[in-house]
């Protein structure tokens, strides 16, 4: 647990919590900003999640916060996310947990693009199988009756977003989401080859959308949004194709949502139409400010320290926001989609 905890009751809000639906983006190491996120909604208790859709790291996330919800409520499930996150440290390896691993990992990136995981590794050793193993009762979540939770794969025959829920999710479903094919053979399931969610759902908003969630969405974003000037070095190019990547399934699903949003708002659909789309409530916490200053590459060191530290970023940027945003939900979108994610001009 984190510091803080001791003094999570005295935070904790009279009237009771506006409930939201939850998006969850992947990105390895980075998902700690999203532990740490999480960790400070729960002890605020503002906010309470209904419905949780994620990818990756968002979905080791995701199930380590409902699992720990069904065992000991909000502080059981800020327990079972810093229990995961220790087992990740430890899973790391010395060389994986060094601190400054991260200056190295370029060199990594590059190998691991000129050889295949069926060469380098052809027994599929996964250290994410032995951790989800050890942290994650997916019994438990099964049985959650109060948190709804989509997980993202990628199809590797079909290229589509498969998502898993209810009694779909299993720890092969959550590996198959963190999968990354120069590094991991694919997982199969059902004899179906899956690769990393992030590829076509990173996350997978729409199944908020059908499912009986709540209308206000908050986003959790890893990757930057934006980057200034023109990466020059390989190692940036990469590292900006690898955001770019992981963020363009994202933008177009939130361009379909303001394209919905305006069309609810202009009063354009004539019934039944209208009834059957949802008007939802956009909000987003963005790890730009806290990530940006840390290379693509940094998703593979796992130093406790490293660790740690996104977590204690990732609560500062949720305090921050509760401070500022909270207030509008179950009311108004904290954030406008057209000048945060799909103007042209910036």
């Amino acid at each position: 647990m984190t510091g803080s905890a001791s003094s999570s009751s005295t935070r904790k809000r009279s009237n009771a919590p506006r409930p939201v639906s939850l998006a969850l983006q992947g990105g390895g190491a980075h998902g700690a900003f999203t532990w740490g996120v999480l960790d400070a909604l729960l002890e605020d208790g503002r906010i309470a999640p209904k419905a949780i859709s994620a990818t990756s790291a968002g979905a080791m996330n995701a199930c380590a916060l409902v699992m720990g919800r069904v065992r000991g409520g909000d502080e059981g499930a800020r327990q079972a996310l810093d229990e995961f996150w220790r087992a990740v440290s430890r899973a790391g390896g010395g060389f994986l947990r060094a601190p400054g691993w991260s200056r190295l990992a370029p060199w990594f990136d590059a190998l691991t693009r000129l050889t295949s995981p069926y060469d380098t590794n052809p027994f599929g050793y996964d250290p994410l199988l032995d951790i989800l193993d050890k942290q994650i009762d997916f019994d438990a979540i099964h049985d959650c009756a109060e948190i709804q939770l989509f997980i993202a794969a990628t199809c590797v025959t079909t290229g589509r977003s498969k998502v898993f829920s209810g009694d779909e999710v299993t720890r092969d479903a959550v590996r198959a989401s963190a999968t990354l094919p120069f590094i991991h053979q694919a997982v199969e399931i059902d004899g179906q080859p899956f690769w990393d969610g992030g590829f076509t759902g990173n996350p997978a908003l729409w199944p908020l959308f059908y499912a009986d969630a709540p209308h206000d969405l908050l986003i959790v974003h890893i990757n930057p949004m934006e980057r200034p000037g023109t990466p020059k070095s390989a190692e940036d190019i990469l590292n900006r194709v690898n955001e770019i990547t992981f963020n363009a399934s994202l933008l177009a699903e939130l361009r379909a949502v303001a394209f919905v949003q305006r069309l609810i708002r202009d009063d354009l659909l004539k019934d039944p139409r209208k009834a059957q789309l949802r008007n939802m409530r956009v909000h987003s916490i963005r790890a730009d400010d806290a990530i940006s200053q840390y290379p693509a590459s940094s998703k593979y060191e796992t130093s406790w320290s490293f660790l740690t530290e996104l977590r204690d970023r990732g609560r500062e940027t949720a305090r921050a926001w509760l401070d500022s945003c909270s207030d509008k939900v179950g009311k108004e979108s904290s954030v406008d989609l057209h000048a945060e994610f799909l103007s042209q001009r910036r």
